[in-house]
């Protein structure tokens, strides 16, 4: 009886802190946020492909209200993420875009797609298109 009720105990502790997408969703003043200069189709479209360079499951698209989310599979560090990502117009040719990353098992060390690399990667596709250069299909070298 003992070890049944310790049995309850941890997974009701794992239960608890488990992230959800609604999670990553309210979490949006705490996220990271960076205005970059590009109008906001373009922005829609790189913070999808960046999402596709870090290997995100499907993505949830609610561009009427400037925001996207998904989750990030599991590797060898971690169980995976949720991420929540809005990109919002500010003029004609900027967006300010913010980025929330949850881990699903909070008792993980790491994940493998942080706010500050989604940002990183950002830039990297802002300064790709303000080249005139189509994205690349795969995520460019660092």
């Amino acid at each position: 009886m003992k070890a049944m009720l310790h049995c309850i105990l941890l997974l009701s502790l794992i239960l608890v802190s488990c992230a959800s997408i609604s999670d990553a969703i309210k979490a949006k003043d705490d996220g990271t946020v960076v205005t970059y200069p590009v109008d906001f189709e373009q922005g829609w479209k790189i913070a999808l492909r960046v999402l596709r360079w870090e290997d995100a499951e499907t993505i949830e698209e609610h561009k009427d209200e400037n925001y996207m989310v998904t989750t990030v599979g599991a590797n060898l560090i971690s169980a995976g993420a949720v991420v929540a990502v809005w990109v919002e117009p500010q003029g004609n040719n900027s967006v300010k875009v913010t980025c929330v990353t949850k881990r699903k098992m909070q008792t993980n060390i790491a994940t493998g797609l942080t706010e500050t690399k989604f940002h990183t990667r950002f830039k990297q596709a802002v300064d790709i298109v303000k080249q005139g250069k189509p994205l690349p299909s795969d995520a460019p070298k660092n």
